[in-house]
């Protein structure tokens, strides 16, 4: 039977234990050890994080730092922190390494050395057929990322607006869904691959758009949002959105390029009255204020840390990760995802499928929208274009990235241990590395010991046990394995737990070729540290 003296006891005990892992992470700040840490200190701690000063869920927390700071002119008492550790499960979760990317300064380490290695790519064209489109600076490249936890990480031109173009597909589909279901949606919209060129005159056997993110399917699911209110509260609503979307980052709107789209969009004008002839609209379609709506939803303007985080949403399953804020349900962005994995690039959409691996939208502004599900949205941004109309910058990231990363849609699928996987600390992906290398080692696996070894793998790393990939492949009896290991120069007399040697373990097993090769070996090493 409990009594209040058992309970509060046990209160009293769970208090002390959740005051000393506080005080751990208080002390992990306090360098210094004066009890005492400086807002800054607090801030740069979480950036190593990826958790950014202006972080909306942290803007109380900053707030009463901010007047503490004032009030005591000192900084964050460890009081004042573990009050604001208890607030936040956020704050706790960074401190402790236990967001969805645990090594957030590896990870952004990688991204810069990407990016660094593109900024020297100067190919392409910008889009000249759009006036507005073609004054924009060709050198100009901004990354973005923003992770399901709201890690952030910007790198370049990531001050600098943008417009949305194509990239405001996807989101327009996901509007429409929501309102009106998937039934409604795709009884006026294919969702095939076109395999024809984004703008070309072309319908499905059913007279209707191949899918929404071409230009006739993207002037449909115009015609669908909202249908029956004003034109103004529906570009407000597709303006809010973009606001849910970007985590309290306001998008703009440029007329310029709005009124440069409409005078040169002969193509769209032909396409919407196309469809219009095959009755693929519904009722009583406005053709010129659902067209004049289409240049302005791509007309409105984001920078890349918005985007980015618009990513982000559609990772997290609809919830913005910076706001909790649940902008689309789990199915539309379901929907969503697979057409952009399988139309969203253009003409390039099934070999960046085939090759990448993630779903992406690609538009003519140099934009591109990048979803790692359950992981991170990226933005990256370069306005310089290939033929077919993809950024430069952005089909050379999306490549970069997915042969460093483990994020092809199947790299579960198979032993990716030449990619990294960044949801595991750098420790983890050490140990997984040799764990690998001994399986290879015990299987015969010269072809996957050579890409562990290219990866920085030791080939002397042991297990718990002790044992070495020489242990294993001695006691296997792959001869082309052990072989290959004492030709680099691996120790041949380390001992395992058990003080058993790759030799004994081949005299064990009665591989006597392979103790022939390693007494030889064994041999010469004793001779050359004797000379």
């Amino acid at each position: 039977m409990k009594t209040k003296e058992n309970i509060k006891t046990k209160k009293e005990a769970l208090t002390a234990q959740k005051n000393m892992a506080y005080l751990g992470l208080f002390n992990s700040i306090d360098h210094n050890k004066e009890g005492i840490i400086q807002p800054y200190q607090f801030w740069n701690e979480l950036k190593s994080h990826g958790i950014l000063v202006d972080d909306p869920r942290l803007k109380d927390i900053n707030d009463n730092f901010k007047k503490e700071k004032l009030k005591n002119r000192k900084g964050i008492t460890f009081e004042l922190f573990s009050k604001c550790i208890d607030q936040s499960i956020l704050l706790t979760k960074s401190l402790k390494g236990e967001l969805v990317i645990p090594d957030f300064k590896s990870f952004t380490d990688e991204i810069t050395t990407i990016y660094n290695k593109l900024e020297k790519n100067l190919s392409g064209s910008v889009a000249n057929y759009i006036p507005q489109l073609a004054r924009v600076n060709p050198d100009q490249f901004a990354v973005s990322i923003c992770t399901i936890d709201g890690q952030r990480f910007d790198y370049g031109d990531f001050n600098t607006d943008f417009c949305l173009q194509s990239t405001c597909k996807p989101i327009n589909y996901c509007i429409a869904h929501e309102s009106l279901g998937e039934s409604v949606v795709h009884k006026h919209i294919g969702r095939e691959p076109s395999g024809r060129s984004f703008n070309e005159m072309a319908l499905n056997n059913d007279g209707l758009p191949h899918n929404p993110l071409i230009n006739s399917g993207a002037i449909m699911c115009s015609s669908l949002i909202e249908r029956h209110a004003p034109i103004s509260d529906r570009f407000d609503l597709v303006m809010k959105t973009w606001s849910e979307l970007s985590g309290g980052f306001n998008p703009s709107f440029n007329n310029s390029v709005y009124l440069s789209e409409k005078q040169t969009a002969d193509r769209n004008f032909a396409l919407a009255y196309f469809m219009r002839e095959k009755n693929a609209f519904p009722e009583n379609t406005n053709l010129i204020e659902t067209l004049e709506f289409y240049f302005q939803c791509c007309s409105i303007e984001v920078k890349s840390p918005s985007m980015a985080s618009a990513a982000a949403t559609l990772a997290n399953g609809g919830v913005n990760p910076l706001t909790g804020k649940n902008v689309f349900n789990s199915s539309t962005v379901k929907n969503c995802l697979s057409l952009m994995n399988s139309c969203g690039m253009y003409d390039f959409s099934g070999e960046y499928a085939f090759k990448i691996g993630f779903p992406a939208k690609s538009g003519v502004s140099g934009a591109m929208m990048i979803v790692i599900p359950n992981v991170m949205g990226i933005c990256v941004w370069s306005p310089n274009l290939d033929e077919l109309g993809n950024s430069v910058r952005g089909v050379e990231f999306s490549k970069m990235f997915g042969e460093r990363f483990n994020f092809h849609n199947y790299d579960s699928l198979i032993n990716s241990n030449d990619k990294l996987d960044p949801r595991k600390s750098k420790y983890e992906n050490k140990i997984d590395g040799v764990i690998s290398l001994i399986y290879a080692a015990s299987l015969g696996d010269i072809d996957e010991i050579k890409k562990l070894e290219a990866r920085g793998i030791d080939l002397n790393s042991a297990d718990y046990d002790g044992r070495t990939a020489l242990h294993l492949a001695a006691s296997e009896g792959h001869k082309e394995v052990v072989e290959y290991l004492i030709n680099r120069n691996t120790t041949a007399n380390l001992k395992d737990r058990w003080g058993g040697s790759p030799i004994e373990d081949a005299k064990r097993s009665n591989h006597r070729n392979i103790v022939k090769i390693l007494e030889e070996y064994l041999s010469n090493q004793f001779k050359s540290e004797n000379k």
